[in-house]
């Protein structure tokens, strides 16, 4: 923090209880001094200790977070501002990794949340986060603190339904076409094909997820319009299910266009298994040995080329869909562009 500070034109006054020790830690630029000395001369203070009597007046910023969700009944931000009602207490910076801090915001997230119950202070932290390149959000008063301090703790809070429902899809797919492709034939005609599994089996489970994923994309929509056409309003609110369905939209359709992806990347591989090598052969040795010499059939040729060519616009168009979710392009697209690409 003091590096990118630095870096940004800020004086920085680092408070330390051995100043020579540790001078060296820091930028040369910054003045490393005794804690209180250094309480006296800032006017944003980040990290303070038992300071109080000094630090009357001016803005402390709460840069901690837990160790858990919820880890108390009030935000560490809240608990702050009781240990120094003399102070105004800014939530912030909490959720920028140290990495991002290092480096810069050319890398990592740049958004830097903030929220406290003084607007003066909130703009004067607003103002220092955007120096440093970064893009302040405005989380509102300090209750949203505990709101924030959660934010770094949390896993992919978003994606946990459509992957377990993607993955749902796919055992029930592949346990499918298992019985099918392999269980089946070495049942009625005792053929070993379980070198078809980790390819053949895999790479036609892919496509059927992916097209039932698109579909639960589009699916809630219509069932929303469908509720607000019966009821005869659109201010009726929706059921729990199908508001989480809709919430989840993007997520599946990205799930969606990752399966077709890797649809793609196992059907370019195929001719590259050694079993299908050994089919060529024995099936070139079957033609010799009937004397068959011309294995040339136009209808399954025209086929295979339409097959080919329909999945590789196929794979563009949700390419599209996929690249358009994100919000740095989503962003730049009005509501008209976005249903169009829809």
């Amino acid at each position: 923090l003091a590096i990118r500070l630095v870096c940004s034109g800020f004086k920085v006054v680092v408070g330390s209880r051995n100043p020579k020790r540790k001078a060296s830690l820091f930028p040369a630029a910054a003045e490393v001094t005794f804690q209180a000395e250094a309480a006296k001369k800032a006017d944003v203070i980040f990290v303070a200790g038992d300071l109080a009597d000094v630090l009357v007046g001016k803005i402390l910023v709460d840069v901690s977070n837990n160790t858990e969700i919820n880890q108390s009944k009030e935000s560490n931000a809240e608990y702050l501002a009781s240990l120094f009602p003399a102070c105004t207490v800014v939530k912030g910076f909490n959720v920028v990794s140290a990495w991002t801090l290092q480096s810069g915001a050319r890398d990592g997230n740049k958004q830097v949340l903030i929220c406290s119950n003084n607007q003066e202070a909130k703009r004067t932290v607003a103002e220092i986060a955007q120096v440093m390149g970064f893009t302040p959000v405005d989380m509102g008063c300090m209750s949203s603190a505990c709101e924030i301090e959660n934010m770094p703790l949390r896993l992919l809070p978003a994606w946990k339904i459509p992957i377990f429902l993607s993955l749902g899809l796919f055992l029930c797919f592949f346990t499918y076409n298992l019985i099918r492709q392999v269980i089946h034939p070495y049942i009625r005609e005792q053929k070993n094909k379980l070198y078809k599994i980790p390819i053949e089996v895999v790479n036609t489970t892919l496509p059927c997820v992916a097209y039932v994923m698109l579909s639960l994309v589009y699916l809630p929509g219509v069932l929303a319009a469908c509720s607000q056409l019966y009821y005869g309003t659109k201010y009726r609110r929706f059921p729990d299910w199908l508001d989480q369905w809709l919430q989840h939209r993007k997520q599946i359709g990205l799930l969606s266009f990752f399966c077709a992806a890797l649809h793609a990347g196992y059907s370019f591989c195929l001719p590259l298994r050694r079993s299908h090598r050994y089919q060529l052969i024995e099936t070139a040795v079957k033609q010799a040995v009937e004397k068959k010499m011309n294995i040339w059939v136009e209808e399954e040729v025209w086929r295979m080329e339409i097959y080919i060519s329909v999945g590789i616009i196929a794979l563009g168009l949700l390419s599209l869909l996929a690249i358009t979710s994100l919000p740095s392009i989503a962003n730049s697209l009005n509501w008209r562009e976005f249903s169009f690409i829809q």
